[in-house]
């Protein structure tokens, strides 16, 4: 990136891979291409995803953003969220007769079919995750009320107690900090040496790579920018896992919020995006540091995705 050699010099070490993932990528699509093959409006249930941006351009598509089915007519499509929806909303849609499509996360589905079948092999419970958030809601409301303990500390998972020590089972919000969450394993580990574990880890490819290149990045930077939303739970991970690693770290929802007063005396810079934030985010943060200092970019790659995901069928056409 070129710039007038009268501004001090800032290297920017961005961050690879970073941003969209997989299943954000193939939720947006299912929003944009139902618009394009229904016409607008197309309801949504909950934010596709948890980035302000990315909703506001939606929204200018035609997509209505609501949280509860009541709040969609029966004539319109509607689309779940990302982040999967507890089982009574698709039976709710089906006896409604609408036209629903269904953007979660095929990762966080295989989490849905987890907690299912222990469940059905008779075993308690425990979700790992943040009370409150969709996908907690969602993968909780597969099962009976009571079925599923949600532990959010190690704290949490020393005070469980579970109906039958020997016959227990975990699984994981997709989003989590890596670190936080081995932390919280390994105790329930340690009390319960028989618990099953999911057959492949349940936080998400995106977001393990993301955390691993922020620890890259964040070592021999002054400063982590995230590019994300705050309700974002893989963004505000970034953060973490930057502070964590001894880097002052900002979460901000695009460029217009950044401080140059946080940069005062940074030499290297270090810049990612969470899941749910789109590229063009990240350029705009760049251009905006370019307007003060002498900006060297880094690419520092961490890791290769090559993952994609199907559209549902219907939508894997352009009409």
């Amino acid at each position: 990136m070129s710039a007038s050699s009268d501004k001090p010099p800032l290297t920017v070490r961005l961050a690879a891979p970073r941003g969209f993932c997989a299943g954000v990528d193939r939720a947006i699509q299912i929003v944009e291409r139902a618009i394009a093959r229904y016409g607008a409006p197309v309801y949504v249930r909950h934010e596709i995803v948890h980035n302000r941006h990315v909703v506001d351009r939606l929204r200018a598509l035609g997509a209505v953003f609501v949280e509860e089915l009541d709040e969609c007519p029966a004539d319109r499509p509607v689309v779940f969220s990302a982040h999967g929806v507890p089982k009574s909303v698709p039976a709710e849609a089906q006896a409604r007769r609408m036209l629903y499509l269904d953007a979660t996360c095929p990762l966080v589905s295989k989490v849905h079919v987890e907690a299912q079948r222990h469940f059905e092999a008779g075993k308690e419970i425990v979700l790992i995750g943040h009370a409150g958030h969709p996908e907690v809601i969602g993968t909780m409301g597969q099962l009976p009320e009571g079925a599923v303990t949600l532990i959010e500390t190690v704290d949490d998972a020393a005070r469980f107690q579970p109906r039958d020590p020997a016959n227990v089972a975990f699984a994981t919000q997709t989003t989590l900090s890596v670190d936080d969450t081995a932390d919280i394993v390994g105790v329930l580990k340690a009390r319960f040496p028989e618990i099953a574990a999911p057959h492949k880890e349940d936080i998400c490819y995106a977001t393990t790579n993301r955390q691993e290149a922020v620890k890259v990045v964040a070592e021999g930077s002054d400063l982590l920018l995230v590019i994300g939303s705050a309700n974002s739970s893989n963004s505000v991970r970034l953060a973490e896992v930057g502070r964590r690693a001894g880097c002052p770290a900002h979460l901000i929802d695009d460029a217009s919020a950044l401080d140059f007063a946080w940069l005062e005396g940074a030499r290297q810079v270090g810049v990612t995006a969470g899941a749910s934030a789109p590229e063009d985010l990240v350029q705009a943060l760049l251009a905006r540091l370019g307007e003060r200092y002498a900006v060297t970019v880094e690419t520092v790659e961490s890791a290769r995705e090559t993952v994609s995901f199907k559209l549902p069928r219907g939508l894997s056409e352009p009409a």
